[in-house]
């Protein structure tokens, strides 16, 4: 990776921004509790994906130590946060969601960790709902079995099965330091020379299963993934992409074939991808029988308008 030569800090931190600027507010409000303690060893840059909406003009007004990157469409979440990173030469770099709040020595405490293990490539927070309740972000490589179960109606019906406790690391407590296969995105701590040598989000994957790619190449190449729950961080979950709920759906199931077709071979994409097209017509007529008999119109209506904008994404390949 080429790097730009920039202001020396330990921690250089990419926050994408898309149209959640009251988040995106908070979220900058605690990194400025941060960098009030460590001082410029905390560098800031935040990426707009053409949120049209007031963030940049926010965050120049407010915060005029972060650093802003104004794109004129929405790149994704991936090429963004490279975007942001790639010109940093401070030894560590943060990937942090927008619709996070990071609690006091979060970060401090993630940059202790990988200081001290320099086998592990990437170390996370545990997340928090803004309730407080934990939120799942620690997971297991999905095997071809999980493709199939995991956020599909097999684990509507059957949640409590097998193959996603495996996946969901139900064997192992949320409480305790540990080594995981790959962690969620919304704020993950990565050596930066192992990005030198491996690079950081592979852009094909517009949104969704790229924090996953991600770890599973580090993982592939002998290093560690981390799981540091003495840091914490608040996050709102899916914030931006409730806002369109059929790309969301949409980026979802492209990010999920893509992976099955890199990891596991066409093959296994190819079915996975004739599975998705039969749920999108069991899920769409099951709609449409409620719709009949009057339940929920307006949303029953909804749900068939992402169904069936799903299955025309599906259909055409």
């Amino acid at each position: 990776m080429v790097r730009a030569t920039m202001p020396s800090a330990d921690l250089s931190i990419s926050v994408v921004s898309y149209r959640t600027p009251e988040l995106l507010r908070a979220c900058l409000q605690a990194l400025a509790i941060e960098r009030s303690a460590v001082g410029p060893a905390l560098e800031v840059t935040v990426v707009d994906n053409a949120s049209g909406d007031g963030s940049v003009d926010l965050v120049r007004a407010e915060f005029p130590w972060v650093r802003v990157i104004e794109n004129a469409k929405n790149v994704g979440f991936g090429a963004a946060h490279n975007q942001a990173l790639r010109g940093s030469t401070a030894p560590y770099l943060l990937v942090l969601n927008s619709d996070t709040t990071v609690v006091p020595g979060a970060l401090a405490t993630l940059v202790g960790y990988l200081d001290a293990h320099p086998e592990v490539a990437v170390a996370g927070p545990l997340l928090r709902h803004p309730d407080g309740s934990v939120q799942p972000s620690r997971r297991r490589f999905p095997t071809v079995a999980t493709l199939f179960v995991e956020s599909t109606q097999v684990q509507r019906f059957w949640p409590e099965n097998a193959v996603l406790r495996r996946y969901y690391l139900a064997d192992r407590s949320d409480d305790v330091e540990q080594e995981v296969d790959w962690l969620a995105g919304a704020c993950l701590c990565v050596r930066a020379r192992v990005v030198e040598d491996l690079g950081l989000f592979d852009e094909r994957y517009f949104m969704y299963s790229e924090e996953l790619d991600l770890c599973r190449r580090y993982k592939a190449a002998g290093f560690k993934v981390a799981y540091v729950p003495s840091a914490e961080v608040r996050h709102h979950e899916g914030a931006s992409a409730r806002l369109d709920l059929a790309a969301r759906d949409q980026r979802f199931q492209r990010s999920k074939l893509r992976f099955a077709q890199k990891w596991h071979g066409p093959g296994v994409m190819r079915a996975l991808r004739g599975f998705l097209i039969a749920e999108y017509l069991a899920r769409g007529l099951e709609e449409s029988l409620k719709l009949v008999v009057g339940s929920r119109r307006q949303e029953r209506r909804a749900r068939r308008g992402v169904i069936g904008a799903g299955l025309r994404h599906a259909l055409r390949g």
